[in-house]
């Protein structure tokens, strides 16, 4: 079955554009809906127009994944929040979601790249070995292609292009 199971924006970079430096405390705020913007990104999010046809307008990462990183580092109870992406989905193979556009629901998106995992995701996590783990697994950057709002629950992922 294929669900949403969280949906989070951040008013603020906590690690992105912070190399040699301490990181931010930004929020994450979990919602029930998120606004999309077509060409801009979420609504009230940190990349929200941050820059012309960026390719991480939303970013997607796999409520498997999550799991997977909980057993590995033995930490059962480590927030989804930690991997900082906006769309923690279960049931969609994300990576092969990249160079196609895809629906869910009302929402269009295009596929652009793997989130690649830095060395923020082991200071994240405490533990030095979630980067390399991550590898091949670390979400789906996409851009927004039409005006929606995107909600937990349920749903079918269809590609159309």
């Amino acid at each position: 079955m294929k669900k949403i199971h969280h949906l989070y924006t951040s008013p603020g970079h906590n690690y992105f554009g912070h190399h040699g430096k301490e990181p931010d405390e930004y929020p994450i705020e979990e919602s029930e809906s998120l606004k999309l913007v077509a060409g801009k990104g979420i609504h009230g999010d940190r990349f929200f127009d941050w820059k012309e046809d960026y390719k991480g307008q939303i970013t997607f990462f796999d409520q498997a994944v999550v799991q997977a990183v909980r057993d590995k580092i033995s930490q059962p109870e480590l927030p989804a929040t930690t991997f900082r992406r906006n769309v923690i989905i279960a049931g969609v193979d994300l990576n092969a979601l990249i160079g196609k556009t895809f629906r869910i629901g009302d929402a269009e998106f295009e596929g652009v790249e793997e989130c690649r995992p830095c060395y923020w995701m082991d200071y994240a996590t405490g533990e030095e070995s979630v980067e390399e783990f991550l590898k091949g697994r670390g979400g789906l950057r996409c851009r927004i292609l039409k005006d929606a709002v995107l909600e937990v629950g349920e749903c079918e992922v269809e590609v159309i292009g």
